[in-house]
Formats: C-alpha cells, sequence, structure tokens
C-alpha cells in the first residue's frame, strides 16, 4: 500500500499587503456589527458610564464635572475590553468559535485586532458622548488641546485594559466569563478611585490604587483635561501601563498555549 509523506514543514501561502488588509479590515467590520446588534453590550459599555456619570455630576452634583467626566470615561472604556474582549472571547471559545478560525485560512492575529478595533472604536463614542452630556449639561469647559488628550488617553486605554481582557478571556470559563469580569470590573473601579476621587479613599485603598490599571489611566485622562492630582509624573503612569500591558500580554500567551494543548494536544 502506498503512503505519501507529507513535509515537515508545510510553505505558508503569502498574501499580497492590500488583501491581509482588507482581510483585517472585514474582519473588524463584523466583529464591530456584532457587538452594535446585542443590545446588553451597547447598554452595559455606552450607556452605563452615561448614567453615572449624569447622575453624580448633574443630579447629585457630588463633585466637580470635569473631574468625573475623566474618571467615568476609563470605568466606561474599561467595561468595553473587560466584557467585549474578554467576555466574548470566553464565549467564543466556549462555542468553539476559536477552532472554527484557527482552521479556517484567515490569520489568528486578524481575530484579536478586530476586538481591539471594536474596542477603540467603542472607546472613542464614550469618550465623545461624555464630552457632550458634560459640555451641553455640565458647564464643562476645555480646551481643544485638552479634549483631544482626554480622547486619546481613553481610547489608547484600550490596550492595557484589552491586554487585560484578552488574559481574562483564556482563564475563564464560558459561564463563569461574565461574573468573573463583574468580579473584577467594580471593586477594581472602586478602589481606583473612579467613583470617589482618590484622596477620599482610606490610606490603604490609596495604596493599593496605585497598583491597579484604572488607576494610571485615571491619573493620565485628568491631566489630560488640567488637572493635576498628587499622583506622579506623566511618564511614571505610562511606564506602569506598559509594564501592566506586558504583564497580561505575557499571561495570555501562557493560557492560550495551555488552551490550545488542551485541545490539539
Amino acid at each position: 500500500m502506498a503512503t505519501t509523506t507529507l513535509p515537515a514543514n508545510l510553505p505558508v501561502m503569502q498574501r499580497p499587503l492590500g488583501n491581509l488588509i482588507g482581510l483585517f479590515a472585514k474582519e473588524a467590520k463584523y466583529e464591530v456589527l456584532k457587538n452594535i446588534r446585542i443590545p446588553i453590550y451597547a447598554v452595559s459599555t455606552v450607556f452605563f458610564p452615561l448614567m453615572f456619570y449624569v447622575l453624580f455630576a448633574i443630579v447629585l452634583g457630588a463633585g466637580n464635572s470635569t473631574y468625573l467626566l475623566a474618571t467615568f470615561g476609563t470605568f466606561g472604556v474599561m467595561a468595553v475590553s473587560l466584557f467585549g474582549f474578554g467576555v466574548s472571547l470566553a464565549m467564543e471559545r466556549g462555542q468553539g468559535w476559536l477552532q472554527v478560525k484557527r482552521a479556517s485560512p484567515m490569520p489568528l492575529a486578524a481575530y484579536f485586532a478586530a476586538k481591539l478595533i471594536s474596542a477603540l472604536l467603542f472607546s472613542l463614542v464614550i469618550a465623545l458622548a461624555l464630552l457632550t452630556i458634560g459640555y451641553v449639561f455640565a458647564q464643562v469647559r476645555l480646551g481643544l488641546m485638552q479634549v483631544a488628550g482626554l480622547v486619546a488617553v481613553l481610547v489608547l486605554a484600550s490596550i492595557p485594559f484589552g491586554s487585560m481582557g484578552l488574559a481574562l478571556g483564556y482563564l475563564a470559563k464560558p459561564n463563569s466569563a461574565p461574573a468573573l469580569a463583574n468580579l473584577i470590573y467594580l471593586p477594581m473601579s472602586f478602589c481606583s478611585g473612579l467613583w470617589i476621587p482618590i484622596f477620599l479613599l482610606p490610606k490603604v485603598l490609596q495604596a493599593v490604587a496605585r497598583a491597579l490599571p484604572p488607576y494610571h489611566v485615571s491619573q493620565l485622562a485628568l491631566q489630560a483635561v488640567g488637572i493635576r492630582p498628587d499622583g506622579g509624573p506623566f511618564w511614571g503612569h505610562v511606564q506602569a501601563l506598559v509594564g501592566f500591558t506586558l504583564l497580561f500580554l505575557g499571561f495570555a500567551v501562557v493560557l492560550y498555549r495551555r488552551d490550545e494543548g488542551q485541545l490539539y494536544g
């Protein structure tokens, strides 16, 4: 009986750059459409931070509306990554969707890039919506450079938060992912000073906050709108976020390899 021997290293198909860009763009397009068509995702990620900002900054008048604009913006963009990236990934793993993606000719990187692009776009929507509400109803007055700085901080925060969501997506099981995301999201938001100004928290929590990514994002957002909290220099927060991003990405790689070993080992 004749047998066929395959080479140890199969040649990898090389795609033209234009074709590859189009493939990534199409995957991102359908990821965004998918999220728009899930009402609970749009409500939980876009409307909740807007609702909290209206409640605390306008209805209750509980603090500086510009200060709360930065902190609730951070609160909103963190939800986008944890739920749109982490919970979505965990559920699609459970449905076997990643196995389908791996079997297709599409590079798996396009799948993760699409989720990141979706998080960036939803973060942009949250930032612009908060700025509009703050300007119209809360007398927030910022210069053009301050607006651009705040939007840039909140949108780019999708990168460290996305790496955290990626690790969560490979750590959690499909059924437990939403609960685990909330267990991370809500306490981390409070301890980072996103609901209550950091200087009003107990000293112990102020120390804990410095070890949490949302604290550093909120400090950068506050600096962008001209508020100089005593939280350290700009580059110190950037370096902390880069460190958190690499840490979570490393953790996600370890979990990814474990997951692939269980499916294909």
